[in-house]
């Protein structure tokens, strides 16, 4: 996991920016290290340097490592749990982890990853801390993400795909007491909000398609294909009230999306076609109007105290 300080250095920060000087850049310069100053100019030039304005109005250029920024430097370790966390072994506090992307959709091949994706608790300790704990774990080389349990949840009642996804995959590795109790009410998360949550995430990406076909000449057949797909299981959600996150039937077609087979044409019109099943599905389902926001919050307060218990 990358260090924030250095993900934020990657960054050109604008003009009238605090900043604190990290190392005094040459012998000239009178103030010490921990002045604060205020960006003027952006870097221009081969050796990219900005132009700084001190508090007493003398200037200098620093590099980017030469100073941080002021509001970083306040809130330190606070703002970035997981540099706070840095030497901790999140893995020990798994409680759910299970297989998505195209391995549990049914339309792998060969050479397809195995993408894994869970839940983490962690102890009490962690969770009270000034630090607290970081929302989300990554390991892009494995390609793993754990979600802290309360934004697990907080996505779930958002219907939000991707945990929807993970409550309903037939491909678990792994499953706690809590996990267990959370996947015996995964029926709480599915509300008409997924017609709005799904649907609109399709047009939005759809119209970037389009836009990238006018421009560029070409089309993100894979990002096409899952689309299509999110549109077909947000369908069966509105008239089964589950998740079917295999989509074998549709294999062949999938795939020929995915392969660029298909023209641009008939992959649309197969969208918009199934964007008029899915109002019809919305017109007529016997989905709540929203999630079950009490029921989920229960679920979490009863694993925050065996948290506190050191049962999990």
């Amino acid at each position: 996991m990358r260090n924030k300080e250095q993900s934020y250095d990657d960054l050109i920060v604008p003009i009238g920016t605090q900043i604190v000087l990290r190392k005094q850049p040459s012998d000239d310069l009178k103030e010490s290290p921990g002045a604060v100053a205020e960006v003027i100019a952006y870097p221009s030039g081969a050796q990219q340097l900005y132009r700084v304005r001190f508090v007493d109005g003398s200037q200098t250029s620093l590099e980017r490592n030469q100073f941080s920024i002021l509001k970083q430097v306040k809130t330190g370790p606070i703002a970035d749990s997981a540099a706070a966390h840095s030497e901790l072994d999140f893995d020990r506090y798994v409680i759910y982890r299970c297989v998505v992307g195209s391995q549990a959709y049914g339309l792998s091949r060969a050479d397809s990853d195995i993408d894994r994706r869970g839940i983490y608790l962690p102890p009490a300790e962690l969770e009270w801390s000034i630090f607290g704990v970081p929302e989300q774990i990554e390991k892009p080389e494995t390609q793993e993400c754990y979600w802290e349990l309360k934004k697990f949840l907080i996505l779930a009642l958002k219907a939000n795909p991707n945990i929807l996804e993970c409550l309903f995959t037939p491909m678990v590795e792994q499953s706690s007491e809590v996990a267990d109790a959370l996947l015996a009410k995964r029926h709480i998360f599915i509300s008409k909000l997924v017609y709005q949550t799904y649907n609109g995430y399709v047009m939005s990406q759809f119209k970037r398609l389009e836009q990238d076909l006018r421009v560029r000449g070409e089309v993100k057949w894979k990002h096409a294909m899952h689309l299509i797909r999110l549109l077909l299981q947000g369908i069966s959600v509105l008239n089964e009230a589950h998740v079917p996150v295999r989509v074998s039937q549709h294999r062949d077609a999938l795939l020929s999306i995915c392969d660029g087979a298909q023209p641009w044409s008939e992959v649309n019109a197969w969208r918009l076609s199934l964007h008029r099943e899915f109002e019809s599905a919305f017109n007529i389902t016997s989905l709540p109007d929203t999630p079950n926001y009490q029921e989920a919050n229960r679920l979490l307060v009863w694993a925050r105290g065996k948290m506190v218990g050191g049962e999990v």
